[in-house]
This record gives structure tokens, C-alpha cells and sequence, in this order.
């Protein structure tokens, strides 16, 4: 199974960014899909998850630690895809963004939420 995280870019702060991870070899079903953040020099971090991407979307209400309101999940069956959508975006969410899925990650895009 290969996961291609795309849709990052360059954004002010308050803007949006609608990122998309694209699954080969596996059909997102009813598996668990994670969205993580690595910030230059920390850790990667949770930032949304979904137990069931059958079940999406869903809004990320609280469950992770970022994004609580402002984050959200969806998934394209047609296009094998799941997206994280992020709104009001804040500098301090700047990183490379990884999907998760199957024990896999994503190869990573970039976040950059200018002040």
C-alpha cells in the first residue's frame, strides 16, 4: 500500500487548506485514518483521526489535541482519498503533514501558515 499526501502550500493566518491523501494497493473502507503534523525540531503530533473513514465526515470535535472546530475529515470513495480540511489556520501550525493509515505513512506535505 502506497499513501500520497498532497494540498499543502503556503497560507496567512485565518486561511484554509484542504489537504488529500490518496490511497494504491488499499481501498479506504472502514479502516482508522490519522493526520499528523511534524513541526521543525519537535515531534509529530496526532492532529485528527477517524476510527472508521466509513463513517466520515467528520469534524473533529475535540478528540486531538489541534484543530478542535476548525478541523475536518471527508472521504472520496471514487477517488480512494481522504482529505483533512483546515480552517483558520494559525502560524503555529506549520509543519509537514503526514496521513496514516494500515500502519503507513504518507510521504508528507508541507504547511506553511504565515502571520
Amino acid at each position: 500500500v502506497q499513501l500520497q499526501a498532497s494540498g499543502g502550500g503556503l497560507v496567512q493566518a485565518g486561511g484554509s487548506l484542504r489537504l488529500s491523501c490518496r490511497a494504491s494497493g488499499r481501498t479506504f473502507t472502514t479502516n482508522a485514518v490519522g493526520w499528523y503534523r511534524q513541526a521543525p525540531g519537535k515531534q509529530r503530533e496526532l492532529v485528527a483521526e477517524s476510527s472508521n473513514v466509513g463513517t466520515l465526515p467528520y469534524v473533529n470535535s475535540g478528540n486531538v489535541n489541534s484543530g478542535k472546530g476548525r478541523f475536518t475529515m471527508s472521504r472520496d470513495s471514487a477517488k480512494n482519498t481522504v482529505y483533512l480540511q483546515m480552517n483558520s489556520l494559525k502560524p503555529e501550525e506549520t509543519g509537514v503533514y503526514y496521513c496514516y493509515a494500515w500502519g503507513q505513512w504518507g510521504q508528507g506535505t508541507q504547511v506553511t501558515v504565515s502571520s
